[in-house]
Parts: C-alpha cells; sequence; structure tokens
C-alpha cells in the first residue's frame, strides 16, 4: 500500500505541473489522496508546498505591471483595513461565542482576515502557541480553501460578475493567495491578475498586525516577514522597465500558474481524516461563519459597486 502511495503521488504531482489539469481538479484530486492513504512524506511535502507557492507566486510578478501592483495597494488601502478590523472584531466575536479556546480563535480569525496560512505563520511565533492550536488554525483554514476553490467560480459565472469583480472578490473572501490564484485562472486571465495583485497587496497587512500584536502581548520573537512578496514587486519592476525581461516574462507566469497548480495538489494531499478529526467542531463552525461573513458582506460590496479595482 505504501508503495502504491508513492506512486500515485508522483503520478498526481507530474499530472499537476504538466498543463493538462485544472487547478480545482488538482486540489480536488490531492484531498481524495490524503483521504484514501496515509501520506508517505507528509512534512517534506508541506515543506516542498511552502517553497513551491512563494517561488510560483514571485513567477507571476513577471506577469504583472507594476503600475497595476501599486494601484491595487493605493487604491485599496481604505477598504482593506476596513475589511481586515471588520473580520478581526467579527472573529473575536465569533470565537466568544463559540468558546473556542486557546489562540486557535485568534489564529483563525487573522488568516481569514489577511492571507491564510501565511498570516497564521507569522502570528503564531508571536503568541507562542502551541502545536495543536497552530494544526488545528490550519486544517480549518486550508478545508475552506479547498470549497472556496470548487464553488467560487460557478457561484461568480452564476451571478455574472466581471473578470475584475471576481478576481477583487476571490482576493478578498478568499484565504491563501494560492487559492486566490486557482480560482482566479479558472474564471479568467483578468481575474487572475487582479486577484493576484489585490492578494499580495492585502497580504503585505501581516506586518502591522504582527507588530501590534507583539506589542500587545509583549513578546520580542522575531517577526516572520513574507520576503516573497518583496521578490513579487521585483520582478513586477523588471517586468514594467526592463525591456530584454519581457521577452522571458510569458514563460515565467505560465511556470507560476502551473507551480501554482502543483502546490494546490500537495496542499490537499496533507488533508487528511486526522487532521479533519483535530480541527473539531467549534474552530471549523467559527472559520466557516467568519469566512461566509466576510465572502458575502464583500460580495455584496462589489456588486454594489462601492468597491472597484
Amino acid at each position: 500500500m505504501r508503495v502504491l502511495s508513492k506512486i500515485l503521488l508522483a503520478l498526481g504531482l507530474v499530472l499537476s505541473v504538466s498543463g493538462y489539469v485544472s487547478p480545482p481538479i488538482a486540489l480536488s484530486a490531492g484531498i481524495l489522496f490524503g483521504l484514501s492513504f496515509a501520506h508517505p512524506y507528509i512534512s517534506e511535502s508541506r515543506g516542498i508546498a511552502r517553497i513551491l507557492l512563494q517561488s510560483s507566486v514571485v513567477a507571476l510578478g513577471f506577469g504583472m505591471n507594476l503600475h497595476e501592483v501599486l494601484r491595487a495597494g493605493r487604491s485599496g488601502f481604505l477598504y482593506t483595513a476596513l475589511g481586515i478590523s471588520f473580520a478581526l472584531i467579527l472573529g473575536w466575536a465569533l470565537g466568544r461565542l463559540f468558546r473556542v479556546r486557546g489562540n486557535a480563535s485568534f489564529l483563525i480569525t487573522t488568516g481569514t482576515a489577511i492571507c491564510g496560512g501565511s498570516a497564521i505563520a507569522a502570528i503564531a511565533p508571536i503568541l507562542e502557541a502551541d502545536e495543536h492550536e497552530t494544526a488545528v488554525s490550519l486544517g480549518t483554514i486550508f478545508v475552506l480553501n479547498s470549497v472556496a476553490l470548487l464553488i467560487f467560480p460557478p457561484i461568480g459565472n452564476a451571478l455574472h460578475l466581471s473578470q475584475s469583480q471576481f478576481g477583487l472578490w476571490a482576493a478578498l473572501a478568499i484565504h491563501d493567495t494560492s487559492s486566490v490564484v486557482g480560482a482566479a485562472t479558472k474564471y479568467g486571465a483578468e481575474a487572475l491578475v487582479v486577484g493576484t495583485t489585490v492578494k499580495l497587496a492585502r497580504a503585505l497587512w501581516i506586518v502591522p498586525l504582527a507588530l501590534v500584536t507583539a506589542g500587545i502581548k509583549h513578546h520580542r520573537s522575531r517577526l516572520q516577514f513574507p520576503w516573497f512578496i518583496l521578490f513579487f514587486v521585483l520582478a513586477a519592476v523588471l517586468n514594467t522597465y526592463v525591456r530584454t525581461v519581457t521577452h522571458f516574462s510569458p514563460s515565467l507566469f505560465t511556470l507560476g500558474r502551473l507551480g501554482l497548480t502543483a502546490t494546490l495538489f500537495l496542499i490537499g494531499s496533507g488533508i487528511s481524516l486526522t487532521t479533519l478529526k483535530e480541527v473539531g467542531w467549534r474552530p471549523l463552525v467559527q472559520g466557516v461563519l467568519l469566512w461566509l461573513g466576510v465572502g458575502l458582506t464583500s460580495l455584496w460590496f462589489i456588486r454594489a459597486g462601492l468597491i472597484s479595482f
């Protein structure tokens, strides 16, 4: 059985980077593998997924225009600040309501408010969260990411959202960058550009949140800044101003999309029955209700024309 699981894992990874498999299918295949087999390389897989995600995001920068990146950060400053504040307040209230113990409630809230697993990885050491609290928070976020990646494109089509509207909604309402890119890729090229740009601009809010959290907790642990975001901006700078780079940009951008598809397969393969049991119903209910609150509110504002890119 272990040999079979290794073969299927390798086959799924190869198919994911081949370009013949869409991001939702890659994620679904990964989840099916994780629920059916004991992962033979779970710790290695998580490490590879993290590195692959960051490298792929940087590669996507070669398909971005710096002016668009800056415009997303500048024009979206106010509603990003309001959106994050709303998510933090709602998450705190839901955590108290459902009596989610320890640091898991705040980790789930920060993961929903900013950028999923990256935010949790940055905040957990500051809170001195134990492995169980971190695992529960990541498990909740990963489960909801998987659901979002599968259901957002059909919802967007049913509501006749434009490419720009869907990309913006995905960036505001889906936790992790990988799932934002996966859903936006399924919807269209313009949605991918908008979603990735807005999501990465939003991810920069990890830094002030981490500083505030450290100040409140009086903790001096070193902050884990997401350096790959700066490399993404550097790639966008090169793509915008260095003419020779533009000859290679389409190929690098394609590699980034394929890498993210493989990342989704690896993330899905790490969701096991054990993970689902560890999450429990209280953190999961908090995560689902918080996610619905953020998703439905942002969707209403986007359709009303109050938020645009």
